[in-house]
């Protein structure tokens, strides 16, 4: 009964051994097929590319004059290989010197990729000191290649695999377990995606360009890479990144109103009408209260979140009461909310029961759309709260990096302290507040100025920390968890089901109503009001979110972030290719969801292996069918089986257990029940 994620070995395990083994032999033919790196890539995604060890081409038709000399990426290259012919070598014979092969690998691969990217970046200087504008400079375009990048991965993989031989490590590998299944899925995603990709999409090419067999296998494998680096793009530049988590602010309410009902044994599929009840009733106060400065801006989010909470409330109160499918519920109750966002954004004049009744929550003229919210009502944009809101040159604060570091120190240095959270809050706000003025000198572009990120976000990322707060530190996280792992035993324990069955719903609702303050008070459709063209389409976004970040809090923002850089990604890829667009993100959502779902395609012993203590007792030859064990951190205690005492024959607990005692029987004082 050997569990394959147990090492008693003192050599690497036996599972990271194998997977280093295949990482490393993929990563060497990776290196002789794939392009290496690529010099140049046209508007037409056409590119010309270095071939490992040796040899260039050239789709565009019109390559530079000149190349970049790469001679010291590709030596390190040569390194790279020798160092993943050894991490082959270690991984057949599980030596313990398999991570030093394996981090050599990486090193090398990693100083191959910054010699590629300085050489594109020194040609590019010197045509710019030559006065050509950076538009018309070809290197810009300029990376690595798959080639690189999987010999890269490689030598990742044979680092950890064999740091798998320590028992420190091995016990830190474990502990992400829970990260098998949505990186599988999205690994498996990405491959199907890619097979799409070969499919629909011609090499990007002059027609000049004479295609061979060997040179469309290099075209094709060019044309996958550029489709999913461009997806990944957004994260390696500060404006994509902008855009990427304002895409992802949305998300992260709509995934922690599903992750929330997930843990309580529910499905919310009505976050998008929580999110169109909560826009509306942010929108009413937002624009019609008369409250003073900032109180009106968090009377707003308050009714975002009540709106939402209430819709949510509904099911959740129909479920308890009368057993309906929360589900038929929630769905309906989105179309509610739709007539009732048609009703009130359509016209301001309603003929009712013979009379003009007058609403007044649309604005003037034709466009369906409500009044503008008042200036203290609209939550400051991110960039403006950074000082980043004029094109030029400017000062990036370093103040939330130190902030963050600051909290997260104090929240582990004080590990017995009762008050450890209210102290690394605090403490990080000082350290922010202190630091504010530090920062980077930043060019900062229109597109980073004029950006709709806005102070949603952080709202979203408090709302994450309240999930967790609430779910794993109260009794009543305790309790919805409970209920939803097993509503007979959390009954039977005492607790309600009805009850937490309401509260999860209405709580689920909040989370999916506060979504809505990144659109209608954070002006993300350009305008502080609400607009028909609301895109409510993002609650059920939130279910993807929710399954690829196992229903955790952390899970979710980083899938939601993850989405958000897919979905700026994807502009880049639908403006150059012809065959591919904006739907390739659809469709790996969609993949996504379908691996998760079939877990994976991992097997039980992978991804929830039996505890090392019980594996230990079993291989010691304890039989667990009749022995009954208490598995204790490390240790097996033999507890008796209890079991076996009333079944003995001739035992006075043989009665006992069997007899029901329905008031004429003894018991065992002699006396009457």
């Amino acid at each position: 009964m050997t569990s394959t994620l147990t090492n008693t070995d003192a050599r690497p395990s036996a599972v990271a051994a194998r997977l280093s083994l295949a990482f490393a032999a993929f990563g060497i033919l990776a290196l002789f097929l794939f392009p290496f790196g690529t010099y140049t890539r046209n508007f037409n995604a056409a590119a010309t590319v270095q071939r490992f060890p040796a040899g260039v081409l050239d789709f565009t038709g019109f390559p530079p004059a000149s190349l970049p000399a790469v001679t010291g990426s590709l030596a390190f290259g040569w390194v790279t290989l020798v160092a993943l012919l050894l991490v082959v070598f270690a991984a057949v014979r599980r030596q313990k010197w398999l991570w030093v092969a394996g981090l050599v690998a990486l090193i090398a691969a990693v100083v191959s990729v910054v010699l590629w990217n300085s050489a594109l970046a020194g040609a590019t200087q010197a045509l710019l000191d030559k006065g050509i504008r950076p538009r018309r400079i070809p290197f810009t375009s300029g990376g690595i290649n798959m080639g690189l990048f999987f010999a890269l991965l490689a030598g990742l993989v044979g680092t950890f695999a064999g740091l798998s031989q320590f028992r420190s490590w091995w016990d830190r590998l474990n502990r992400l377990r829970g990260l098998l299944v949505p990186v599988v899925a999205i690994s498996l995603a990405i491959l199907v995606g890619a097979v799409v990709v070969l499919v629909v999409q011609a090499v990007p090419s002059d027609p000049s360009v004479k295609l061979n067999l060997f040179t469309t296998f290099v075209g094709k494998s060019d044309v996958v890479w550029f489709v999913f680096s461009s997806l990944f793009a957004p994260i390696t530049n500060l404006s994509g990144a902008v855009d990427s988590l304002k895409l992802a602010t949305p998300l992260i309410f709509a995934g922690l109103s599903v992750a929330f009902a997930f843990r309580a044994g529910l499905f919310n599929i009505g976050a998008s009408g929580q999110l169109t009840m909560g826009a509306i009733l942010a929108t009413l106060v937002g624009v019609y209260a008369p409250l003073p400065g900032p109180l009106l801006a968090i009377a707003a989010v308050l009714a975002a979140a009540v709106g939402g909470a209430l819709w949510g409330a509904i099911p959740g109160l129909l479920k308890a009461r009368f057993g309906s499918s929360e589900v038929i519920n929630t769905i309906m109750l989105n179309y509610i909310a739709s007539g009732i966002f048609v009703f009130l954004l359509g016209s301001n004049t309603y003929t009712f029961f013979g009379r003009t009744v007058t609403i007044p929550f649309k604005a003037e003229g034709s466009n369906p759309s409500s009044n503008l919210l008042q200036p203290a009502a609209q939550l400051p944009s991110i960039p403006q709260m950074l000082g980043l809101n004029t094109v030029g040159p400017g000062h990036l604060t370093l103040g939330p990096i130190f902030a963050v570091i600051a909290g997260v120190a104090l929240y582990y240095g004080l590990r017995r302290n009762r008050w450890r959270a209210l102290v690394a809050v605090v403490g990080a706000l000082l350290i922010g507040l202190l630091t504010w003025r530090i920062g980077v000198p930043l060019d900062v572009t229109a597109a980073i100025s004029n950006s709709r990120l806005n102070s949603s976000l952080l709202l979203a990322l408090l709302a994450a920390v309240l999930f967790s707060v609430l779910m794993w530190r109260t009794a009543t996280g305790y309790a919805l968890r409970a209920v939803g792992l097993s509503p007979k035993a959390a009954e039977y324990g005492g607790i309600s089901v009805a009850r937490n069955t309401i509260l999860a719903m209405t709580l689920a609702g909040a989370f999916a109503g506060l979504a809505s303050t990144h659109y209608v008070m954070g002006g993300a459709l350009d305008e502080y009001r609400l607009k028909q063209n609301i895109p409510v389409n993002v609650g059920f976004d939130g279910i993807t979110v929710a399954l690829v970040g196992q229903s955790t809090p952390v899970g979710v923002v980083l899938s939601s972030i993850l989405f958000g850089t897919f979905d700026s990604g994807s502009v880049a890829v639908s403006s150059k290719l012809s065959g591919v667009n904006k739907d390739l993100v659809t469709v790996l959502k969609a993949l996504i969801v379908l691996f998760i779902a079939a877990g994976g395609f991992l097997s039980k012993r992978i991804t929830d292996p039996p505890p090392l203590a019980l594996v230990k007792a079993v291989d010691a030859g304890v039989n667990v069918d009749k022995q009954v064990v208490a598995v204790q951190g490390n240790s097996v205690t033999a507890l008796p089986n209890v079991g076996a005492q009333l079944d003995t024959p001739g035992s006075d607990r043989t009665t006992h257990s069997r007899t029901p005692n329905d008031g004429t029987q003894g018991n065992d004082r002699g006396g009457k029940a």
